[in-house]
């Protein structure tokens, strides 16, 4: 990877330091942002079935140089007082003030989930899965309908990349007890594998979430590659480490005909509360020190080579900017720099 200056692409550390256990435009008629409930061809020129209009989740679609961008909202949800997720090493004073500043109501937030697919030549590649199942009676695991409006089968995607191993990104790796996408092959960090699959796990917080991941992504260990820090996905994908929100978290470098982008994953979590105040502690970083500096260390990189970025619980459609502030950065949305 080039471009990426190793001063900053080398993102942090290993994982037995400090670790704590816790909890464009696509082929076919695609559907922009899931406004039409119409019968649209598949990528090989079948039709998928109509979906209703009140039924389709929301997509974005967009050309980044050679390849195409599918974001899909896999749903969303109200989560509650934001103090207790954000900022607990904060007075809820000091959040609901920053939440203020920002014109977002200080007692409650919302959070989104954003599997991304990407066409990078012959391959489709899909970067994390949501809910599935399990989360489709609370109005999330929206995936696969994003899918099919936009004219995509699971059949259809070659690999399969998960950023990190919490149930929000691999709920939906089965369906009904086989691979949701069958024709895939796996992708993943070694140190995150590793970590979640050990019997230490056993009677520590994490056994929650390591009983996930013994049921959906053990399973596929045959068809999946374990990788590290500059590993190469398919050309013009190439993995990071970015160890703190768990122990092995990863993103992803992806750049074709000189446009750059970078999936950051769960490095933030919110667009003001994670970016104007990245040292503020997450309930949901294992590594709370470890992520307040990947945070720093992700997004100054971001901001200084003005790139772009796709954060899995950004706002919908989750991509864009940040400029680098004093306490912070500012979030700057995209609107039609991919466009033109």
């Amino acid at each position: 990877m080039a471009q990426m200056k190793m001063g900053r692409r080398v993102l942090l550390g290993s994982a037995g330091a400090g670790i704590l256990a816790a909890p464009a435009l696509l082929s076919g008629q695609a559907l922009a942002q899931g406004t039409q409930g119409t019968t649209q061809p598949a990528t090989d020129g079948k039709m998928t079935a109509a979906i209703p209009a009140t039924m389709l989740p929301q997509t974005d679609r967009f050309k980044l140089g050679e390849f195409e961008v599918l974001v899909v909202r896999d749903g969303g949800r109200a989560s509650g007082k934001p103090n207790e997720t954000f900022g607990t090493n904060q007075s809820p004073e000091a959040v609901a003030d920053l939440l203020k500043e920002n014109f977002l109501p200080a007692d409650n937030f919302v959070n989104s989930f954003a599997p991304t697919l990407i066409r990078a030549g012959n391959e489709l590649v899909l970067f994390d899965t949501g809910f599935g199942a399990s989360g489709r009676a609370q109005g999330t695991g929206r995936l696969l309908d994003g899918m099919k409006a936009a004219g995509y089968r699971p059949e259809d995607v070659t690999v399969v990349v998960l950023t990190h191993l919490h149930g929000d990104h691999i709920g939906g790796l089965m369906e009904d007890g086989k691979p949701a996408f069958p024709n895939a092959r796996y992708v993943t960090g070694k140190t995150e594998y590793d970590f979640w699959t050990s019997a230490e796990r056993a009677g520590t917080p994490a056994e929650g979430g390591q009983k996930a991941v013994l049921a959906s992504v053990k399973p596929l260990a045959e068809k999946m590659t374990f990788i590290g820090d500059g590993a190469t996905v398919v050309p013009g994908i190439t993995g990071m480490n970015a160890f703190g929100h768990t122990p092995g978290h990863m993103i992803f470098h992806v750049e074709s005909a000189g446009r750059r982008l970078v999936l950051t994953a769960d490095t933030a979590n919110h667009y003001v509360l994670s970016l104007q105040r990245p040292e503020w502690e997450v309930r949901f970083d294992m590594n709370k020190e470890m992520a307040a500096k990947t945070r720093k260390t992700v997004f100054d990189m971001i901001a200084t080579d003005r790139v772009a970025f796709l954060g899995y619980h950004m706002p919908f459609p989750s991509v864009g900017y940040v400029e680098k502030r004093e306490t912070g950065y500012r979030f700057v949305p995209k609107s039609y720099q991919f466009d033109i």
